[in-house]
């Protein structure tokens, strides 16, 4: 790999922010009261270890719906991971063949095990023998897009080379919980089998992620994202599962705690996240669990749920949230998420909030069981389907959405009228899975996307590589911020907003944007508030500017996918089939106004085909000014148009 892409590779999972040295599992349980607390392998018994058991404890509806899923993976063929299926990466920048197989195999192999572990009848076990056998038949257990971070760079797989990314760390957990729920009908085939998989968990996984100073996820000077509760998670799960030697065991879990306290360190003290809702589920959710696995290994006795660092992670997710399916998805977020409501009841069970027990019970209610074992952080949906019954038997109560919120850390404020939503946000454009973004905004009206942030498009080559920002979707020029003299923002953490005030009683969030944008774009100072008026029922977007000279062109860019009416000097008026016209109102003797589509031709914009729903065209709405001038101020007001 050349060393440019290493290097953004490398930011791309981390970023710079302020760490606070909290290393709450360390400090609370060394590795001495871990080894006394942890329960001993043989003892330990998370799950329901027999059929009769798993029938006490799922209903009977989520018992067929396992089996019958099994089923269906039983009869899928067990398709080949080849060389040069591996290989599409670097020839044609395509990342989701080989994704769409490998992760289908994990996906199968645990709706196999779940079968069989509620059926108990022997007739899903040889489908299991061939999925775990092919699975540590394969060369990398993690995809093309992280080989990469080999010594010998992108392309096939260096087996002596041994890394640990993502799905390295999925696949021994799913491995480890088939293990664990239908081992002795492994047994029964062949005691190799066992052997087989602790074997190469340990080779894959227990050795390489040891490795001092080799993963950026385990780096104690920056803030970690998702990839290292993710990791973590999956690390404890394989281990607590597999790892026979209870010293070793113990050793081991202690060292994935530790890991863990480097993304607790890095979270601002509001608990927020700069990944967005999306990657919560994938970071913040990934902690939690991790702490019921702790919680589960140790009877209880390694807890952490009462440290206020954790309820804040928590509430984020719904203080989020918009309505319906929709949450705020500022850079690589997606704009609708079916939310796992049993694992936030769980949470919120756990940390004794209320809200987030309501807005888990809302999810379930709503989606229903989200991911049914077909989905990343699989022991989770373990314990999802352990949880049915009991959200099923609480009261209906309502949730409601939180009014307003605001995150200091990362600068994001949202707040909502009866009608009317806005989400803005500040920071600098050196985030995780950064867009270049300073200043954007969204807005809604009774819950439907008006203006909006198009989130991200499909996975490629592209995507993590020196070649991000060439991308539409990551550059400042398609959100809603103003391109000035040609320039959009630019990335990096030099690139900031400065001088960021929230005033919670106004609902307003007022910023200087002029650091976000290169010196070649004249500015002084570019001040820009985003503010909420309840009594009027507006979202208005007010700025104040000074530049070196007059500009040559200044732009202001809306995103949206209503349809768009200009014909009215002065006004534009958004429709959409779910939400009432809305009107931007902006002073025409100023202003004109076009709109242009944007154009979806690539593969990296596969995603946005659907992300909004089937037949959404994005548009830009442009409004450029007639004789821009050095320094000026001016307005926009959105506003319900009857």
């Amino acid at each position: 790999m050349k060393p440019y892409l290493l290097l953004f590779l490398l930011s791309s999972l981390l970023s710079t922010a302020q760490i606070v040295p909290r290393n709450l599992l360390q400090k609370n349980y060394p590795l001495e009261t871990v080894q006394h607390l942890l329960i001993p392998l043989d003892q330990w018994t998370p799950y329901p270890k027999t059929p009769a058991a798993w029938q006490k404890a799922i209903t009977d509806s989520v018992r067929t719906g396992l089996i019958q899923r099994g089923e269906v993976a039983a009869a899928k063929p067990l398709l080949p991971l080849t060389a040069t299926l591996t290989l599409e990466y670097v020839r044609t920048a395509n990342r989701t063949h080989y994704e769409e197989i490998t992760f289908n195999r994990r996906h199968d192999l645990l709706d196999l095990t779940m079968a069989e572990a509620v059926e108990g009848k022997g007739r899903f076990t040889d489908a299991i023998v061939n999925m775990v056998w092919a699975i540590c038949e394969e060369s990398y257990w993690g995809i093309p897009a992280h080989i990469g971070t080999q010594k010998a760079g992108s392309g096939l797989p260096d087996v002596e080379e041994r890394t640990v990314d993502l799905f390295a760390a999925e696949t021994a957990a799913v491995l480890a919980l088939t293990d664990y729920l239908v081992g002795g009908q492994l047994d029964k085939v062949s005691p190799l089998i066992r052997k087989r998989i602790y074997h190469e968990t340990n080779i894959r996984l227990f050795e390489p992620i040891q490795v001092p100073n080799r993963y950026g996820y385990l780096r104690k000077d920056v803030k970690a994202n998702n990839w290292n509760s993710w990791i973590m998670s999956n690390w404890m799960t394989a281990t607590l599962f597999l790892e026979r030697n209870e010293q070793r065991r113990a050793q081991m879990l202690h060292a994935a705690m530790s890991g863990l306290d480097l993304y607790l360190n890095g979270l601002g003290e509001d608990g927020g996240t700069d990944e967005g809702p999306m990657y919560w589920f994938a970071a913040g959710g990934c902690v939690f669990d991790a702490l019921e696995t702790l919680e589960s290994a140790s009877g209880g006795k390694i807890n952490i749920y009462d440290q206020p660092i954790i309820r804040n992670m928590a509430s984020y997710v719904y203080k989020m949230h918009i309505a319906n399916a929709y949450f705020v998805d500022f850079a690589d977020a997606d704009p609708m998420l079916r939310p796992d409501g049993l694992m936030l009841y769980r949470f919120g069970e756990k940390i004794k909030d209320d809200t987030l027990k309501q807005f888990g019970a809302w999810g379930f209610r709503t989606f229903g069981i989200t991911r049914v074992i077909n989905s990343f952080q699989r022991q989770r949906q373990v314990w999802n389907v352990l949880t049915v019954k009991a959200v099923q038997e609480i009261p209906n109560a309502p949730f409601t959405n939180v009014p307003e919120v605001w995150f200091p850390d990362v600068q994001v404020m949202a707040a909502r009228s009866k009608t009317l939503f806005v989400a803005t946000h500040a920071g600098h454009n050196a985030e995780s899975h950064n867009h270049n973004d300073v200043g954007d905004f969204i807005v809604y009206a009774k819950g439907e996307p008006v203006i909006i942030d198009a989130g991200r498009g499909t996975y490629t080559a592209n995507t993590f590589s020196g070649r991000r920002y060439k991308l539409w979707f990551t550059q400042s020029q398609y959100h809603n911020l103003p391109i000035i003299n040609g320039y959009g923002q630019k990335d990096g953490l030099a690139y900031t907003a400065k001088n960021v005030a929230y005033r919670k009683n106004e609902a307003s969030l007022k910023m200087d944007m002029a650091a976000a944008y290169p010196k070649e774009a004249g500015l002084r100072n570019w001040w820009r508030t985003v503010q909420l008026n309840r009594k009027k029922e507006t979202v208005e977007i007010s700025e104040e500017y000074q530049l070196e000279k007059a500009p040559q062109n200044l732009t202001q860019v809306f995103l949206t996918l209503s349809q768009v009416t200009t014909t009215t000097p002065g006004t534009v008026t958004f429709e959409g089939p779910n939400h009432p016209s809305v009107k931007l109102s902006y002073d025409a003797k100023r202003w004109n106004v076009r709109t242009e589509p944007v154009s979806l031709g690539t593969p990296d914009d596969e995603a946005f085909k659907t992300s909004w729903g089937t037949g959404k065209t994005i548009q830009r709405v442009l409004l450029e000014q007639i004789s821009p001038v050095s320094k000026g101020k001016h307005r926009f007001v959105f506003s319900l148009a009857n």
